[in-house]
């Protein structure tokens, strides 16, 4: 099974670079390139590929406009090329409202020089996002006239891997909090009655496709919510500035960039800074670190929900979005062990099942539900304090 990608960039060196890293990745080929929005909606809808790899600035019509047409016709993963400037940051946001899935920086040095960093970034994308399409693909193919799929280009040696182990990641955890090796047993999945619970936190991680499922978590959210709200969503440093002014203007709660020293209070939302790390304290108070260098997420949601069980105890609701990989799971495996609850975003809903179904396998899952509940759920669980 391959996975077809569309190529839509008005820079013919972009194309070419992107177009030799994809075609020397194992499981994945370039099926065509686009060189404008007007040009890149055409062959997107013709040729429905499993992945559209779509740069924002671009003449004729722009990414974010191909972005929006593509998916009013025919609903397929769309994958931005983004600066990492703060306007930037705020096109991509539009992109990502658009209907985007995720972005990835445009490093013309990285991607020009084909580096391990860039090429296990672009094809660890491609195939989180474009594999269930994919699948879908050769399901259809295969009840119906059966067609040879392409092996054009690839490269069966060349495998991506992960920048660093596991196990690294959980030593780093580790010195932020004490991690439990014991797992709570799963519960019922689904929406159901108010438990009746007293709270008085809510924690939410996400990472692909999660801006757009946080501003729909967020945004059933009344101005009156009785709890503060620590959010770790994986973003670079110029981007989460942004994201929070935005979110700020679209809920009525409160929603900010968390600052070290941060003293966080109910109806309002502190959201970890890209590149950093943060970290729950005695008396309510955040800390923002650096963090240890061996983590391979900044923000890092396991680091924050191994802090907020060290000093929120039980009375915390964590709810663990879509994302790629497993970081939150460590984390709320230690929030359940204290008592805390945990939901997580459903398969069907999720533009990437990585993160919420690392929660569920591990059976700390007291629900699991469709994004668009998820904030009604909140406010009903919550609303008591």
């Amino acid at each position: 099974m391959s996975i077809k990608v569309l190529i839509v960039d008005d820079s013919h060196f972009f194309r070419r670079c992107i177009g030799d890293i994809i075609t020397k990745a194992q499981g994945m080929e370039v099926i065509d390139y686009a060189k404008n929005g007007q040009e890149g909606v055409e062959k997107a809808l013709s040729l429905k590929p499993d992945v559209v790899m779509m740069d924002i600035e671009m003449p004729i019509k722009n990414g974010i406009d191909a972005t929006r047409e593509i998916m009013s016709k025919q609903a397929m993963p769309i994958l931005m090329f983004s600066s990492l400037t703060h306007e930037g940051a705020k096109a991509t946001l539009d992109a990502l409202d658009a209907g985007a899935a995720d972005f990835l920086p445009k490093k013309f040095e990285e991607i020009a020089g084909s580096g391990k960093v860039a090429t296990d970034r672009i094809t660890t994308a491609i195939k989180a996002l474009g594999g269930r399409s994919a699948a879908r693909r050769t399901s259809f193919s295969s009840t119906t006239a059966p067609t040879p799929t392409s092996t054009r280009g690839l490269d069966r040696t060349a495998t991506p891997t992960a920048t660093r182990t596991q196990a690294s990641q959980h030593q780093a955890i580790k010195r932020t909090a004490v991690v439990s090796e014991r797992s709570a047993p799963a519960r019922a999945s689904g929406v159901t009655s108010a438990s009746g619970k007293k709270y008085s936190l809510l924690a939410i991680a996400s990472s692909t496709g999660g801006p757009v499922a946080l501003q729909s978590v967020l945004s059933k959210l009344p101005a009156s919510f009785p709890h503060p709200i620590l959010l770790v969503q994986h973003m670079p440093a110029a981007f989460t500035g942004a994201f929070a002014e935005r979110l700020n203007r679209l809920c009525n709660i409160g929603v900010q960039e968390a600052k070290n020293g941060d003293v966080i209070r109910p109806g309002q939302a502190y959201l970890a800074p890209g590149g950093m790390q943060m970290l729950l304290e005695r008396g309510n108070r955040l800390k923002v670190v650096p963090g240890p260098s061996d983590l391979n997420y900044k923000p890092c949601a396991d680091v924050t929900f191994a802090t907020v069980s060290k000093f929120n105890d039980g009375n915390t609701l964590t709810v663990v979005l879509t994302g790629m990989g497993a970081d939150g799971c460590d984390g709320a495996k230690m929030l359940k062990m204290r008592g805390a609850t945990v939901w997580a975003q459903d398969e069907a809903t999720s533009v990437v099942y990585g993160m919420p179904q690392a929660v569920k396998k591990a059976g700390v899952t007291d629900k699991v539900m469709p994004i668009d509940v998820i904030g009604e759920s909140i406010v009903k669980e919550m609303a008591h304090g």
